[in-house]
């Protein structure tokens, strides 16, 4: 089999260093690694929208785990809070090895693109604010099929709108769930190590190397 020509790269965490938000995180629970919980909280709850059929954007549905962490840390978040959240995520900066590996790539002769549970906005993304976009020729969000990944749904979508066969495409991400999910609708994946994140060490879980 020939090998894939276009990857499509995860955003959040994988492309942006989340670590931006932890200042937030440290001043409305005196604890930075509430940004870790308040994240995988964030994960665990777009899964089951997906699951029971609602939608909500990744930007409300962060809002509203952050006012339910606080509700359990009796910390009271404010609307002004909520505002610093939204702002904070559209700001990520890329992680410093991104733009490196990112022309290297390229120069290879592979197509990029992205695609994330982040809703798209007005005023650019959060790749095209941290500096990205020129890299990639398109940018996708679950927002189009109202579902999150690692629903199938989400990768058929690049699937279809590239025109291409899912063997064609390789994701990489820097979360477990999101390289099954490729995989489990035919992608090749590729899962990149950043602080905080491991395989996943499951008979049948394929983590790719």
């Amino acid at each position: 089999m020939k090998p894939p020509s276009i990857i499509v790269f995860d955003v959040n965490q994988t492309l942006i260093d989340m670590e931006s938000l932890a200042p937030l995180f440290e001043r409305l629970f005196g604890d930075g690694k509430t940004l870790r919980e308040w994240f995988n909280q964030l994960i665990l709850y777009s899964n089951a929208m997906t699951l029971t059929g609602y939608y909500e954007t990744f930007f409300a549905l962060g809002r509203g785990v952050l006012e339910m962490l606080g509700s359990i840390y009796d910390s009271p978040i404010t609307k002004a809070d909520l505002e610093e959240l939204t702002a904070r995520l559209l700001l990520m900066p890329a992680h410093s090895d991104v733009p490196e590996g990112l022309e290297m790539l390229r120069e290879a002769g592979f197509r990029l693109v992205t695609l994330t549970n982040s809703p798209p906005d007005k005023d650019g993304s959060a790749v095209e604010r941290a500096g990205l976009a020129d890299f990639f020729e398109r940018q996708f969000s679950v927002d189009s099929v109202r579902r999150f990944k690692p629903a199938a749904e989400v990768y058929q979508l690049v699937v279809k709108s590239l025109e291409r066969e899912p063997p064609d495409l390789c994701l990489v991400a820097a979360h477990p769930w999101d390289t099954l999910g490729a995989q489990s609708v035919g992608f090749a994946a590729g899962l990149l190590m950043r602080p905080g994140n491991a395989p996943l060490p499951m008979k049948g879980c394929h983590n790719p190397k």
